[in-house]
């Protein structure tokens, strides 16, 4: 659970938006990691990986620097609670 959640009254309600102003002074790898969760919604970072033919430890550091940013949500997964699940929360 990610600290906005923990912030938030009743836990994971909606994420709160950044503009994408917060995304324009990241690493190109972290604007290209955003850019597909823009495209395909929530997605693992084994996902993103495959996506984005970034290698996991680049697209680790990108979701690491979209998140200080508040650019990017994360979860556990559901289906499997060692992964994470990333969404954008950049408003579009």
């Amino acid at each position: 659970m990610s600290t906005s959640e923990l912030d938030r009254p009743g836990g994971a309600s909606e994420p709160t938006t950044v503009e994408w102003d917060a995304v324009r002074e990241l690493p190109p790898s972290a604007k290209l990691v955003a850019k597909v969760l823009e495209y395909n919604g929530t997605l693992t970072q084994s996902q993103l990986s495959e996506e984005t033919l970034l290698p996991a430890r680049t697209v680790r550091y990108a979701l690491n620097r979209l998140e200080e940013a508040g650019a990017v949500d994360s979860r556990f997964s559901f289906a499997d609670a060692r992964k994470r699940i990333y969404t954008l929360t950049v408003e579009q």
